[in-house]
């Protein structure tokens, strides 16, 4: 019996696909950005193509280098922005729009039972909302562009149960951390992970959308929540067509089932340079930071700044803090509100929407023996730039740090 994966997949290529079958797939949504469109574009130009298959299924948001840096990066996305105009592309977001992964599920097009393939490795983002999502390399996106369709192996599927209530102070992505501690990097290696439980049903959209942009942290193709009312909700007035949404037979093949309590869970913190390098926060309280940044498509939704701007307000950070909201739109609600101007008295800094500190191109760059304390999905050495150390943690834990110079531990701060 077929998992979520396996339905979705075999609508999309017409045939029943089961894992480990190789199936070609015609994809609902294709997405690239600014730092991958330029070459997908360039290798659908090599390979002779001349019209996209369908431009109003191409999504292309400029985020990563967002405003440009240099006249290179300029010169590149000027490139793009003509070619988007002579293929018809109904879909492009402009530099301030947003970081894609927010911008796809606040236009509607992340739907449950749609194949959505990105060229970029959070693209399995989209699975917040039933859909099977990943990432591929540019190459394969110049082939979707051209024919709408894409080479896929089916993959195993992994049960994924978290159960308890989450602690105040404690968060989805400590939960997410948790989750990847368990599994390893390496732990869901090309599979699909779908997500069950009342930990996981108690979850907002956002919050899902944490979890999911992190599968790929631990190897994983996709990450899946099936959809329920919240996700109906979230999508009345933004859905871009009609969807039907896809749930696993009741007796269908897992290679591996993982069950989780998080009822006790506290704040969790991945210390530099792998994600799946998980500690509770306690075991690393103390540790000096010189910048901390609150952002990313894993972190920077308005649930985020919020949290940020309730344990920031009325007091002043002592390490340069950067945040970011992920889209447009999640800055107009955060000023119109007031959380903008509680962070900014605060002392931090806002930073236009985009990818920003977490690319670590052209803002937040680190020096050489710096920390900072980031809420974004990779700490790679050499993320922010060539040097420096980078802690992950949740919104609640960064604000606390922010506050103390020093990671904290969020459940110390008086709200």
């Amino acid at each position: 019996m077929p998992t979520i994966s396996e339905k979705i997949l075999s609508r999309a290529s017409g045939k029943t696909a089961s894992a480990g079958d190789f199936v070609i797939a015609n994809i609902d949504y294709a997405m690239a950005h600014d730092g991958t469109s330029v070459l997908a574009v360039k290798a659908f130009k090599e390979m002779g193509a001349k019209k996209v298959w369908d431009p109003t299924r191409i999504i292309i948001p400029f985020d990563h280098i967002a405003p440009a840096n240099n006249e290179t990066a300029a010169k590149l996305q000027q490139g793009i922005r003509q070619w988007i105009k002579e293929q018809g592309i109904t879909n492009f977001f402009d530099v301030g729009d947003g970081i894609c992964h927010q911008v796809l599920p606040e236009q509607g097009f992340a739907m449950p039972g749609k194949l959505i393939i990105g060229a970029d490795s959070h693209s399995c983002t989209y699975g917040a909302f039933g859909a099977f999502a990943t990432g591929v390399g540019a190459t394969d996106m110049a082939e979707i562009f051209a024919t709408g369709k894409l080479w896929l192996r089916v993959p195993q599927t992994i049960w994924l149960t978290v159960e308890g209530r989450l602690a105040k102070g404690v968060s989805a992505k400590d939960m997410t951390l948790y989750i990847i501690k368990k599994l390893g990097a390496d732990g869901a290696n090309y599979k699909a992970v779908e997500y069950y439980g009342d930990a996981i049903s108690a979850l907002s959209i956002p919050e899902r959308m944490t979890l999911c942009n992190m599968a790929i942290e631990m190897g994983a193709k996709a990450g899946i929540v099936p959809p329920d009312e919240k996700t109906d909700k979230y999508l009345r007035g933004r859905a871009r067509e009609k969807y039907t949404p896809v749930f696993a037979d009741e007796n269908a093949e897992y290679i591996e089932e993982y069950d989780f309590d998080v009822g006790d869970l506290e704040p969790q913190v991945a210390k530099p340079h792998e994600v799946d390098n998980v500690v509770s926060v306690g075991e690393v309280a103390g540790t000096h930071l010189d910048q901390v940044f609150i952002g990313s498509c894993t972190n920077g939704r308005y649930e985020d700044l919020e949290i940020a701007a309730r344990i920031l307000k009325g007091k002043k950070v002592r390490a340069r803090t950067i945040v970011l909201p992920a889209s447009r739109e999640i800055l107009i609600k955060a000023a119109e509100s007031g959380v903008i101007a509680v962070l900014l008295k605060a002392g931090a800094i806002i930073a236009p929407p985009g990818c920003g500190p977490c690319l670590g191109a052209h803002m937040g760059v680190l020096a050489e023996g710096e920390t900072c304390l980031s809420t974004s999905n990779r700490n790679f050495r050499g993320r922010m730039g060539t040097g420096g150390l980078i802690y992950l943690a949740s919104p609640e834990t960064a604000a606390a740090s922010a506050l103390a110079g020093k990671i904290a531990d969020p459940r110390d701060v008086k709200q």
